[in-house]
């Protein structure tokens, strides 16, 4: 599978799922989605968030806990095969808690823009992400995923 017919793919899959979870996931739709689904839409917050500004981006807007928090990076690293991404995940996740407070915090447009310079290795696991993880992880979980869901 291409890298472009992986973010189809990718992009197309997620998009069923949000619209069977009513276009948004909250605690009430959770359990609608199965946990390879999960998976798959972790992903997609992970690949649209980071690609668009950073972990400190996906942070800001809600999705840290679902990504790096819960069991996305451990499922990568121990069921999926995918030991060094979901590493790099769980090291991402540290850095997150060490100022999780400050980070999910309202905060102005300039106060955000700032997290960038004091949240330097939140911002640089955003660069190794596009540079190292995206092109090739993007193939691998879409065709790990539908290779376990068409059993």
């Amino acid at each position: 599978m291409t890298y472009n017919e992986a973010v189809t793919t990718l992009n197309t899959l997620t998009d069923e799922f949000i619209a069977r979870i009513g276009g948004q996931l909250t605690s009430e739709n959770m359990n609608q989605l199965s946990i390879d689904e999960h998976c798959l839409l972790a992903y997609r917050y992970l690949r649209d968030e980071v690609m668009d500004g950073g972990f400190i981006q996906l942070i800001q807007n809600g999705y840290g806990p679902y990504v790096l928090l819960g069991p996305f990076p451990m499922i990568l690293k121990k069921e999926w095969g995918m030991k060094q991404f979901g590493q790099f995940l769980f090291d991402v996740a540290r850095e997150y808690k060490k100022h999780r407070e400050e980070l999910e915090a309202d905060k102005s447009d300039d106060d955000f823009m700032a997290q960038y310079e004091q949240y330097e290795t939140l911002n640089d696991y955003g660069d190794d992400y596009l540079d190292d993880y995206e092109e090739v992880v993007t193939p691998q979980i879409v065709e790990h995923y539908q290779s376990i869901t068409t059993k």
